[in-house]
């Protein structure tokens, strides 16, 4: 059984990009795996509602060598949950002393479709401030119907962001950055 948490989304702040850097520099020692470190994730569209948790995407050689490495990213500092309900992914969290969740990463072999939708869904909302707009009230009216249950929440916008990533995927094609 799972504790439900309050939903708490907050206005853009500008200093999770520095945020999302410095935790992307906790990663180094892992440097020979990673080919990437991504800023992913409503905190990395400049201007849009989010809740104050940055997401990273790290891109890895290989999930077996990272696997294989487990020890070392719990000994940065990071709780490891493994696939957490998606097949290829690796996520990993980062709490402050006092247990305040700071970042989610998501680890993602070279290659992943999971990598390059969550990069089009970034860059399509960076790209087009009228559906990062619809995106902000579909996150509103979420809120106001689950505002005491994040994973209710984060079910109640599931359809407006697959119908949204499907258009993502659809305009970054073959033009967008590798994830890699």
């Amino acid at each position: 059984m799972t504790l439900a948490i309050p939903v708490h989304l907050v206005e853009h702040d500008p200093r999770w990009q520095a945020q999302a850097e410095d935790y992307t520099r906790l990663l180094s020692p892992l440097g020979d795996l990673l080919l990437a470190v991504h800023h992913i994730g409503s905190t990395a569209v400049p201007g849009l509602l989010s809740k104050p948790v940055i997401d990273l995407m790290p891109i890895t050689t290989s999930l077996e060598a990272l696997d294989a490495r487990r020890g070392d990213v719990e000994a940065l500092g990071f709780g490891w949950h493994g696939e957490f309900g998606v097949d290829g992914r690796r996520f990993c969290t980062l709490n402050d002393e006092a247990g305040k969740r700071l970042a989610n990463v998501h680890f993602y072999e070279c290659g992943s479709p999971h990598a390059q939708r969550h990069l089009a869904f970034r860059d399509y909302l960076r790209s087009h401030p009228k559906v990062a707009a619809a995106y902000r009230r579909d996150k509103l009216r979420s809120r106001a119907i689950h505002p005491d249950d994040s994973v209710a929440y984060s079910g109640e916008k599931g359809a407006w962001i697959r119908k949204a990533e499907a258009k993502a995927l659809d305009w970054y094609g073959d033009g967008g950055d590798d994830a890699c």
